[in-house]
Parts: C-alpha cells; sequence; structure tokens
C-alpha cells in the first residue's frame, strides 16, 4: 500500500528547518560537553560548522549574554569558514540599537548568499555591565517591538524615518541590502517568550515563536492562542511559523537511550554536571520546571527530570530514545505545526553527527 502526502504535509517538508546548537561559551564542559583545551576557539566551532554541513543540518542556534564571546562575531567568522551554515543569530535589543544591527546583519547576509538567521532575545541579562537598562517586563517587551519594527523596515525600505518610545531613525537607509529570493525578503526573525507581553510581539511582529520542549497538547494550545492573537491584534506579515528548540538523546536503541539519560541526570544532581546559571524566573522558564509535577516522563518520552536537578533553558526537558522514537515524537510536533527545529545533546561535536546521521533523514523521509 502506497501512502500518499497531503498538501500540507509537503508544504511542512518543504519548509522545514533543521538546526543544532554552537556552544557560544567562555567556559567548557556546557551542559556536559567534553571539556577539552580550546574548547572556544575558531578551529573547535569551525569543526562543529562544518560537521553540521556534512552530516544535514543547516546550521546552528548561536547563543548570546554578557560573560560569553560576542555571537555576532563567533557567527561572521563561521560563516566565511563555510558554504552552506546558516548562524541564528542571538541579540539583544539595548545590546544593540536597532539600524546599528540592520545594518550589520544586512551585511553579513549580502556577503554569505542569503544565510543568516537572526533570533531576538529580549530575556534578563547583565545589563549594566554594558551600559544599558530597563523597566518592567511591558516596558522590555515594548522596546522589543520597536526594535523588530524598525528592523524589518530597514532591511525592506529606504530613507525610513520612525520616532518611537525607545527608539528613533530618521531618513535612513541600510547599504548593502539583504537577500531578496524567492517569498525570502530578509532573514527570518526568530523569537521566544512565553508571557502575554511576548506572545503580544510573537504573534504580530516576528516571523518564528520559539518554543522550549513542553508536552503536545501545551505546544498545541499555544500555537491556537497565538494565531487567535496575531488575527485579534491585526498581524500584517506573512502567517507566524513555529519551532521548536529541545535537547534529544538519541542513541542506537530505546532501552539505551534512557540508561544514558538517567546516567547524565544521576551526574547532574551529584553536582558532576554544573547547574545552569540561566534558571531565571521567567514564564517560559517555570512552565517548564512546573512540568516536572506531572511525571518524570509526558508524552511518550519527554523526560522532565533534569530540571528538577538543575537543567535550565533548552535543557530542562530531554526528548529520549532511540532515532525512530525520537523521530516519531518530532513529526507529533510537525503535525502540530511546527517547522524549525534547534536540537541538541553533548558532547555536541559527536551528537551533531550521530543524529545526523541517524536522525534527519528520519525526518525528512
Amino acid at each position: 500500500m502506497v501512502t500518499r502526502r497531503t498538501a500540507e504535509q509537503e508544504d511542512r517538508l518543504m519548509n522545514l528547518q533543521l538546526l543544532w546548537y554552537i556552544p557560544n561559551q567562555a567556559q567548557p564542559g556546557h551542559r556536559g560537553d567534553a571539556v577539552t583545551a580550546g574548547h572556544n576557539s575558531l578551529e573547535t566551532l569551525t569543526s562543529q560548522a562544518k560537521a553540521l554541513e556534512e552530516h544535514g543540518w543547516g546550521g546552528a542556534l548561536i547563543g548570546t549574554g554578557w560573560g560569553r564571546p560576542d555571537t555576532f562575531t563567533v557567527a561572521t567568522a563561521l560563516a566565511a569558514r563555510t558554504t552552506t551554515f546558516q548562524p541564528l543569530i542571538a541579540v539583544r535589543p539595548g545590546y544593540w540599537q536597532p539600524a546599528q544591527f540592520a545594518s550589520a546583519a544586512a551585511t553579513l547576509d549580502h556577503l554569505t548568499g542569503g544565510r543568516v538567521l537572526i533570533n531576538i532575545v529580549s530575556g534578563k541579562d547583565d545589563l549594566a555591565a554594558y551600559g544599558d537598562r530597563e523597566g518592567d517586563q511591558a516596558h522590555r517587551y515594548a522596546r522589543t517591538r520597536e526594535f523588530i519594527r524598525i528592523v524589518r523596515k530597514l532591511w525592506t525600505e529606504e530613507n525610513v524615518t520612525y520616532r518611537g518610545e525607545h527608539f528613533t531613525v530618521t531618513g535612513s537607509t541600510v547599504v548593502p541590502r539583504t537577500v531578496a529570493r524567492g517569498d525570502r525578503r530578509h532573514p527570518r526573525l526568530y523569537f521566544g517568550g512565553a508571557s502575554e507581553a511576548a506572545e503580544q510581539v510573537a504573534a504580530t511582529e516576528a516571523d518564528v515563536q520559539l518554543f522550549w520542549g513542553e508536552p503536545l497538547d501545551d505546544v498545541a494550545e499555544r500555537i491556537d492562542r497565538l494565531k487567535r492573537l496575531g488575527e485579534k491584534l491585526g498581524r500584517e506579515h506573512p502567517p507566524l511559523e513555529f519551532g521548536l528548540r529541545v535537547t534529544t538523546v538519541v542513541r542506537d536503541t530505546t532501552e539505551q537511550a534512557w540508561a544514558d539519560a538517567e546516567a547524565k541526570v544521576a551526574r547532574m544532581a551529584s553536582g558532576g554536571i554544573a547547574r545552569d546559571p540561566n534558571r531565571f524566573t521567567a514564564v517560559g522558564q517555570q512552565r517548564l520546571l512546573d512540568l516536572a509535577a506531572r511525571g518524570d516522563v509526558l508524552d511518550d518520552n519527554l523526560y522532565t527530570a533534569p530540571g528538577k536537578v538543575g537543567g535550565g533553558g533548552a535543557g530542562t526537558t530531554w526528548l529520549v530514545g532511540s532515532a525512530e522514537d525520537v523521530a516519531k515524537s518530532l513529526r507529533k510536533y510537525q503535525a502540530l505545526g511546527i517547522t524549525h527545529f534547534v536540537l541538541s545533546d553533548t558532547p555536541y561535536l559527536p551528537e551533531i553527527k550521530r543524529q545526523g546521521d541517524l536522525l534527519l533523514p528520519l525526518l525528512r523521509g
């Protein structure tokens, strides 16, 4: 019997974006990665970017935060040493002014032939260290909304004048322009956040809303809410797309994957793996931590125990199993409308290869 894909399934496969995570860290051993000399050298990071190209990945998220190597600089260096690698560059309004950022990103996009992706981050950071300041949550996300609006205008219009509460530009034109190709007018703008203020920004301004590893029903509820919110608030851009940022523990067998996952959690509990420093009380992070009260394993294989012993961010919950197990779970997220996946596990370089060879063909098949 031949199973034919629906038009909707074909569209999702065509739009499927499979990304990894490159640990842009000052200290070695991030989330249990191997502690080696030169862990953040250009040679080490380039080896990861090239491995991503060789093993089927589209690119990688490169994180941001004060006290880490500058994200845009790292992304530029890796883009110069690769040919298809797409850096998903995390940036913060306030660290960047919108026109300064729009010009830098457009230049890199031009030089790479349109490989740039952008992740706008509005979470907490050591703002005072680089001379920034912000008010309450409402103020922070209002500023983010203005930042995204100005950047998008500068990428798509000329002689832009914008006078807002937080940012102002007058007669501004970005040169060179971003790469326009098909439906692509500029680099995709990814965004995260689960608070009401964050969801209003995502629903109206972002191109892709990123979720962390929540259960399927929770993600479905958030997708529905964001779609309805976009309609209510009068979204002016193409339909919002959705992505999942999650740790994936993939082994040759289901049994081996769970044995390794449980052993890693035991090491975290004993202090053998450092606690994630980003375990803030953000709404999205708290949603993940609260999942543990519903059980150590949710859905088929969403492991919540890491959050109880220090895991934070994308390391709070893990999808665990054989390549077939994890692919089955990711396809369920895909059926909800998720088309962008940002996956990772440690040690990073071996897992780029393992999951690229075992998992990605199943997702594309």
